[in-house]
């Protein structure tokens, strides 16, 4: 399926700025084992992965406080969070990359790219802690010029500023730029940036349709997405 709202191939392209939770890698089994570790260790019951789907795609804090919401009421929430963090990334450490798989097409759209010259950017809300072990552990770290993660500014997906850095960075404006997600923060940072806008329908999108989101092309893989720039 493709919904498009531009002419297809988009012309003048030099950089692709690329998500990486539920755009090229499906982290969510890592996070179900951590998260529900996190939780043994509270003495609260386990969440089950399709409610973690739910929540993945605002950042860390955000995704534990989903979690602790199942069980907790609010006040109990932000009396836990500290703790919680802790023992959520106590865990995740060990287990990023060893459960996640990459999205089928992810690695030969990633080739295309490379071979058509494009400067690759990934700009995402992970903690740089955990993206480039599991960047490296899925062998896709070597494609990327450049990574931005959510501790490398003061400022975040959805601000547009990330994107609007790695554009600066490799030289290009943004309107030369082709921003690749699966969220609402992912489209919200583009249209903000001056970025044009493809989305993965396969992803987290807190349940809800990425054709709402307008993009400029909805693609079932990168590969397909590497074929739509030239």
């Amino acid at each position: 399926m493709q919904k498009t709202s531009q002419k297809l191939p988009l012309t003048d392209i030099h950089v692709i700025i690329l998500d990486l939770d539920g755009t090229m890698i499906d982290s969510v089994p890592d996070l179900d084992v951590a998260l529900n570790g996190m939780l043994k260790e509270l003495a609260l019951p386990p969440v089950d992965v399709s409610s973690i789907r739910l929540f993945v795609g605002r950042g860390t804090q955000n995704l534990v406080r989903s979690t602790l919401s199942v069980h907790l009421e609010s006040d109990e929430v932000e009396k836990t969070m500290n703790i919680a963090m802790t023992l959520f990334y106590k865990y995740y450490r060990i287990v990023n990359g060893e459960h996640s798989t990459v999205f089928p097409g992810v690695r030969e759209g990633l080739k295309l790219m490379r071979e058509k010259k494009l400067n690759i950017a990934c700009v995402t809300n992970k903690p740089s802690i955990f993206t480039e072990p599991l960047l490296a552990k899925n062998n896709l770290y070597s494609y990327f010029n450049l990574i931005y993660c959510s501790d490398t500014f003061l400022v975040k997906k959805p601000d547009p500023f990330p994107m609007q850095m790695a554009c600066r960075k490799f030289g290009y404006r943004p309107d030369q730029a082709v921003a690749i997600g699966d969220s609402i923060n992912d489209a919200q940072a583009a249209r903000a940036a001056g970025c044009s806008l493809f989305m993965v329908p396969y992803g987290y999108n807190y349940g809800k349709p990425v054709e709402e989101m307008n993009p400029d092309a909805t693609v079932s893989s990168l590969l397909q997405a590497a074929n739509l720039v030239s």
